[in-house]
């Protein structure tokens, strides 16, 4: 009589977050200091922005907490300095710390934003122009070729000037933003269609995007539940270095006056206003948020070069 073998143990597929735990990804992460030590910089800025109305020491916005007597106060550790202001005092009397806390805000705000317009403009016209070939591809690759003759802030100014001309200048901080953001997401698409339009080529022609023809599935939805998912790589690449891209672009227009408002201030706007008095001695309203803006662009960019190392097994 044949002895039945026990049945083989089962095992468990392991989960998300422990297949995380357990990859390349992570171990190379933890091995780079530099990223560890650039992409905790951007969670403090990050994170300090977001909770800026719950950490400020003040309220730059609170006509009652604004003296101007207390203007143009140096950090505390100088002389003059008052420990109520850390960092010292702007021409309005705010708290260099708090507007600082919240000029992050504003350029996150706005960059992040602008990334996730021109990546979803980008990446729609990169699959398309990929899948349809022929005039379609024709007709959106001219024209990213067009676009990349022109330098971003010329296009973003370009299109500040318009909507002022046809607007005029009564607009409040929230219209301001929305404009920053259609500049500065209008300046960036094209990277991502020609990213996305390249490895759609090639998925195009490949065994599981014929099968899903043959089943009759719809252009669309091969697009976005099959091709999608497998170009999503260099598109995470070039979101963090075009964030931190569209963070020096918005405090660059910002500095020209073409930004956002000093009553909805941002790094850019901060810098444009300490720049005033830089010769005059009060050297702390423009530089403490240019070392902010240093800071979270450098690490935002390490952090870009390491995905950008990881994603690709060539550079490993």
């Amino acid at each position: 009589m044949a002895v039945e073998s026990p049945p083989l143990p089962v095992l468990a597929k392991p989960g998300r977050l422990a297949s995380l735990v357990d990859s390349d990804v992570l171990h190379s992460f933890w091995r780079s200091k530099v990223t560890v030590v650039a992409a905790a910089v951007a969670l403090i800025i990050i994170g300090s922005a977001v909770l800026a109305p719950w950490i400020a020491p003040h309220n730059p916005f609170d006509l009652k907490q604004v003296v101007l007597l207390n203007s143009n106060l140096p950090p505390v550790w100088q002389s003059g300095g008052d420990p109520n202001f850390l960092l010292g005092t702007d021409d309005q009397g705010r708290d260099i710390l708090s507007t600082i806390l919240y000029g992050s805000r504003s350029s996150l705000t706005v960059g992040m934003l602008s990334v996730a317009f021109a990546t979803i403009v980008g990446v729609l016209l990169g699959l398309i122009a990929g899948y349809s070939g022929g005039l379609v591809d024709t007709i959106i690759m001219r024209a990213a070729d067009v676009q990349l003759t022109f330098p971003a802030i010329l296009i973003a100014l370009l299109i500040d000037g318009t909507v002022r001309a046809l607007f005029g200048e009564q607009r409040d901080a929230n219209q301001v933003a929305m404009v920053l953001v259609l500049s500065i997401g209008l300046s960036f698409w094209v990277q991502y269609a020609r990213t996305v339009r390249a490895q759609t080529l090639v998925e195009r022609h490949k065994d599981y995007v014929l099968a899903a023809r043959l089943i009759g599935l719809s252009p669309t939805r091969i697009l976005l539940r099959h091709i999608l998912p497998n170009v999503t790589g260099p598109v995470l690449v070039i979101i963090t270095i075009n964030l931190a891209l569209a963070i020096i672009l918005e405090a660059t227009l910002s500095f020209l006056g073409v930004g956002l408002p000093p009553t909805e201030p941002s790094l850019g706007t901060l810098i444009r206003i300490g720049n005033n008095y830089l010769f005059s001695g009060e050297w702390w309203i423009a530089i403490f948020p240019g070392i902010t803006l240093v800071a979270l662009v450098l690490a935002v960019n390490l952090v870009g070069d390491w995905l950008r190392d990881v994603l690709n097994p060539k550079l490993r």
